[in-house]
């Protein structure tokens, strides 16, 4: 049995044979297929090569010219086989899950040298057949968990996805309590359950047996108290409570009680569902590209989104941004084409995905040719895949090769060669690519008379005129033909276009001429013409260019009637159309100073007058409109003025009577409620008279008889308060106040009764402030401004009297002023003569009150008088003094007692606040001999100057006398020395610190501290101190800047002597914890005193 032949090498380009139709196929698929999506569908052809000397070849094709071959992969698979025993190859097209795009008509073709047969079928798609769900009955899980055994609830949770058993439990345990017995209290108990939409109010209800008892409502135990939110309710035996504007938070298990009665029931408030604010769109693309399918719903974060493909997952990206929920397909291929869904509990929208093949693309197209007789002519093109073959055609009549005419396929390029070109040559010539809806056309002329090939089909309105949109480029390529290459003229009229650049202008290229104009204009619009000749003739053509464009925006938008949330606007039709017709306006609004314009239709509206809705109160807006032609949208307008949605404002509130006299009558009152965004503008007070006739009174004052309500005010009263005057006396009066704003006049608040228009009498009184009701003490020098107010209604007369005499006071002394409502007493520096009792006297016709203030004015004591020594024993010294003549206008608080060595006279404080007039010193020094100063103490102070004891307290032993030898004085000169240096530091900056040494030397050297060798003066940052010799330096809070060296120089009239250190100022660290071992290390290191 002879071997198949093996299949060889194509023939060379330019040389294929002619094919001819046989019967080869022993079997085909079948001509109609319906296929299942998401299926796999197979599809078989055989093909007998005993006859045939070559392999056959087999191409599968989608189509016209689609060659299925470039898209084996995944979703189509290939197949052949050979039976050597019966000489069939078997050729298997599989389909991998079907999906809709794969419909449509199929091609086999099978050729093998100069034999060629095909056969066609058709694929039709059908949807996923879905198996009847049995419809389940809805299983109630609150009855299974009442009648499960309390080990079943882990399992019947886990069976129906209940993921919160702890507080399911915690509501079964409520629901499953025992039924009560009859309640004596109740005749009809709450409902079991209620349902509510979140937002809305809902109603609890039940009867009670006693009308007039007591119940408390619970919220998951805990009692409900009443407010705006929840209003309880008694009518008779019927008790609600009303649950207004219910929240998640309301989802709860509500009692009522009553005595020990109660009644049961749960609330379960519902979320609205998520509507799509944002539809999908529709995609048409190519393979590869990037398709985002975007919706966006009514609420941000919403979990309730599903987007499908044809009700299936497929495994695609999602992203989610707020409101808005993509789905992504990165690389797009021809298994995308579908239908795409998005789903939310509330609303659902579609888009549809067109996928189409990548078209060839041609690099190089064939270009049209004029020779001469006998010339050779070759028409030559370039596509983008170099394995692509193709056909040639002449007028549609395929061209066979022959001596004369030869075509070649090399690489990309694609050539046909004619030599000796004849007459009948010229035509139009064709290349189409096999498998592509392609062609490559070109002209094949030869040497003729110029001719102008011009088109302007798509722009016609009538023959030969062109309309443009204003502003848009123009460019007419002009196809000329003619031997040799005539002469172009532009005219315009009869004026000739020769600009080659500019606006305007005219551009040569070969076989074409091209008419440009740049952002066309309205003065561009006119007749045009094109004249080429040649020496072989002349052709002219004649156009007609029309501008048209959009219209001018419209004009005078303003709003002429606002609303609570909605506005009147109005506006002019724009004074040009564009050339085209008014269709109808766009209109837009935004809130001041925001940039972002929301849009109100989206049909075009034709009226010039629009009611805008929905919008918030209290809030400026701008509007602006667009006008609509065929041409397009215009500019916007200019913004309107802004403008802003109000109301009036509810009625003024708690209307009262202030004060009333036999003309007049005060009211007050206080503000309404809710003002609103109009804001508050004033008040008008209205009266009229109770009964009687209303019109008489109101002519009073106006002369409209028909009013019953006089208007008090002439213009808007701005304060909660106005006294209303020009009263009847004794008359009854209604009064009514109204609020008025920008959007008009509000609800009335009016008196429960009226008011008879008659002076009260009242009593003068004064009103004494509590710091004055006690002794008011002040220091000399101090100012003294006291207002005592009081409470009269006419004006007074009011004296200020001193308590001895009962005569007015000298004004020269002190000033007093006087006003209706109280009297102020000043004095500009307090003297001791100014203290004393002061009497005011108020009186008013023949009634009065009087009120008493005590002023003391004190200062500093004088000293102790007569300060001695009375007895001296052991190490203790008696002191007595007697009190000092002058004790400054105040009680003496106590005495400060001090001491001093005879040597080395430095004063130290024995006692303080001393409050008796004698002492006792302990604690002497024996060998000393101690002087005594005293001061005497007020509420002012110590006294300036002290008492200095007349005699002295001296120690001396006891027991032994001492036998000295004649005393000779130890010279004590001694150079300054420092007997304990400065030493460096590192220290943080913004902690206080101190640098110490100690020094001797007599006579008492003086010490001076520098800083970088500069003298440091009363800087209030550094403390000198010194204490017995021991030398400190305090820094407070020092910074970078006070770090460096620091000495301490110290100099009497023998010498001197310095010591220096280093202190370096760190920056700021965390605070570290020292000892108070450390601390106390340091301060006894420097405890150095000088002998």
């Amino acid at each position: 049995m002879p071997e198949p032949v093996p299949a060889d090498a194509p023939p060379a380009d330019g040389e294929p044979g002619n094919t001819e139709l046989t019967g080869l196929f022993v079997e085909k698929p079948p001509d109609n297929v319906v296929a299942v999506a998401g299926t796999d569908a197979i599809f078989i052809a055989k093909v007998d090569s005993t006859n045939l000397t070559r392999k056959p070849t087999m191409k599968w094709l989608k189509g016209k010219w689609m060659d299925l071959g470039s898209k084996a992969g995944k979703h189509m698979q290939f197949k052949e086989t050979y039976d050597r025993n019966t000489k069939i190859y078997t050729y298997e097209m599989k389909i991998i899950k079907v999906v809709p795009g794969d419909a449509g008509g199929y091609r086999c073709e099978v050729t093998a040298k100069d034999k060629c047969d095909s056969s066609t079928f058709e694929i039709s798609v059908e949807g996923e057949k879905k198996r009847p769900e049995k419809e389940e009955p809805q299983i109630d899980v609150w009855e299974l968990l009442k009648n499960a055994h309390p080990s079943e609830y882990e399992k019947i949770a886990f069976e129906y996805g209940i993921t919160d058993l702890r507080g399911m439990l915690k509501r079964l345990k409520k629901m499953t309590a025992p039924e009560p017995k009859h309640s004596e209290a109740f005749l009809k108990k709450l409902d079991s359950c209620y349902s509510v939409e979140k937002g809305k109010k809902i109603v609890l209800t039940c009867e009670v047996v006693d009308p007039n008892v007591q119940v408390k409502w619970l919220k998951n135990g805990q009692e409900i108290k009443p407010s705006a939110k929840y209003i309880m309710e008694a009518n008779g035996n019927v008790r609600t409570l009303t649950i207004n504007k219910t929240t998640l938070a309301d989802d709860a298990a509500y009692e009522c009680v009553v005595g020990e009665d109660k009644c049961f029931t749960e609330v379960f408030v519902k979320e609205p569902p998520v509507t799509i604010t944002k539809l999908m769109d529709d995609y048409h693309v190519v393979v590869g590209e990037r398709v985002e399918f975007e919706i966006e719903v009514s609420e941000e974060g919403a979990h309730d989104v599903e987007l499908h493909k044809d009700h299936e997952n497929p495994k695609y990206r999602f992203k989610k941004d707020g409101k808005k929920h993509t789905l992504i397909i990165m690389e797009a291929t021809l298994d995308d084409i579908g239908m795409y869904h998005a789903w939310t509990n509330g609303g659902h929208t579609k888009g549809e995905l067109e996928v189409e093949e990548k078209e060839l693309e041609v690099l190089q197209d064939i270009a049209d040719l004029t020779v001469r007789a006998q010339d050779q002519a070759m028409f030559k093109c370039e596509v983008s895949d170099d394995k692509v073959t193709g056909k040639w055609f002449k007028d549609g009549v395929e061209v066979l090769p022959s001596d004369r005419i030869k075509m070649s396929h090399i690489g990309r390029f694609h050539r046909l060669t004619i030599d000796d070109v004849k007459p009948e040559d010229a035509g139009d010539y064709t290349f189409v690519p096999d498998g592509y809806a392609l062609s490559l056309s070109a002209k094949l002329n030869f040497l003729e008379p110029p001719k102008i090939h011009l088109d302007t089909s798509g722009n016609m309105v009538s023959q030969n005129t062109i309309i443009v949109v204003a502003g848009n480029k123009l460019r007419l390529d002009v196809e000329i033909t003619g031997e040799p290459a005539p002469t172009v003229v532009w005219s315009k009229g009869d004026q000739p276009i020769t600009d080659s650049e500019g606006r305007v202008r005219v551009e040569a290229r070969k076989d074409l001429s091209c008419f440009v104009i740049e952002g066309a204009e309205r003065d561009d619009e006119g007749n045009y013409s094109i004249c080429v000749t040649n020496p072989s003739g002349e052709d002219k053509a004649m156009l007609f260019v029309k501008i048209v464009d959009v219209p001018d925006p419209p004009e005078n938008v303003k709003c002429t009637a606002v609303g609570e949330d909605c506005a009147t606007i109005v506006w002019e039709p724009p004074k040009f159309d564009g050339g085209a017709p008014i269709k109808g306006y766009l209109m837009e609004r935004k809130k001041k100073g925001s940039s972002r314009w929301t849009k109100l239709n989206f049909d075009v509206y034709e009226s010039t007058t629009y009611e805008a809705k929905r919008m918030i109160e209290g809030v400026l807006y701008e509007m602006r409109v667009f006008a609509v032609n065929s041409i397009g949208l215009s500019q916007p307008s200019l913004n309107s003025k802004p403008f802003m949605p109000i109301a009036p404002t509810s009625e003024p509130t708690r209307l009262t009577v202030h004060d009333v006299t036999d003309s007049t009558c005060s009211l007050k009152w206080l503000p309404p409620e809710r003002i609103g965004a109009g804001g508050l503008d004033g008040y008008i007070i209205e009266y009229c008279k109770e009964g009687g006739d209303k019109t008489a009174l109101c002519c009073l004052h106006h002369n409209d008889l028909s009013c019953d309500w006089v208007v008090a005010n002439k213009d808007l009263c701005e304060r909660q308060g106005y006294v209303v005057h020009d009263l009847p006396v004794g008359e009854k009066i209604n009064f009514r106040v109204v609020a008025v704003n920008i959007a008009g006049k509000s609800l009335p608040a009016t008196l429960a009764q009226p008011v008879t228009i008659r002076e009260i009498v009242e009593h003068p009184k004064i009103r004494l402030p509590r710091e004055l009701r006690t002794k008011y003490i002040r220091k000399v020098g101090e100012k003294i401004n006291l207002t005592i107010p009081f409470q009269v209604r006419k004006q007074p007369e009011a004296d200020l009297l001193s308590h001895g005499d009962g005569q007015p006071i000298d004004p020269k002394m002190v000033n007093v002023r006087n006003s209706n409502v109280d009297t102020i007493l000043f004095i500009r520096s307090a003297e001791r003569e100014h203290s004393g009792t002061y009497e005011l006297v108020l009186q008013i016709e023949n009634m009065e009150d009087r009120a008493t203030v005590n002023i003391r004015i004190i200062e500093r004591p004088g000293p102790p008088l007569k300060v001695r020594v009375t007895d001296v024993w052991g190490f203790n010294a008696a002191l007595e003094w007697e009190p000092p003549r002058d004790d400054g206008n105040s009680e003496i608080t106590g005495y400060t007692i001090q001491k001093a060595d005879m040597k080395t006279k430095e004063w130290f404080t024995v006692y303080e606040h001393n409050r008796r007039t004698n002492c006792t010193a302990s604690d002497l020094i024996m060998g000393n001999e101690y002087m005594f100063r005293v001061y005497s103490e007020n509420l002012c102070g110590l006294s300036e100057e002290p008492c200095m004891s007349k005699n002295t307290a001296k120690i001396s032993k006891t027991g032994l006398e001492l036998k000295a030898n004649p005393y000779k004085e130890k010279d004590m000169s001694c150079v300054p020395k420092f007997t304990q240096p400065l030493l460096d530091r590192s220290v943080v900056a913004g902690y206080s610190t101190a640098i110490s040494c100690s020094v001797k030397g007599y006579p008492k050297p003086k010490i001076t501290w520098m800083k970088n060798k500069m003298i440091i003066g009363e800087d209030p940052k550094f403390l000198m101190q010194n204490n017995q010799g021991v030398l400190t330096l305090n820094i407070r809070k020092p910074s970078t800047f006070d770090g460096g060296k620091y000495s301490c120089l110290a100099v009497n009239e023998l010498g001197q002597d310095e010591v220096e250190c280093k202190l370096d100022v760190r920056g700021k660290t965390r605070r570290r914890r020292r000892s108070s071992y450390s601390s106390y290390c340091r301060v006894c290191l420097f405890s150095v005193t000088v002998k």
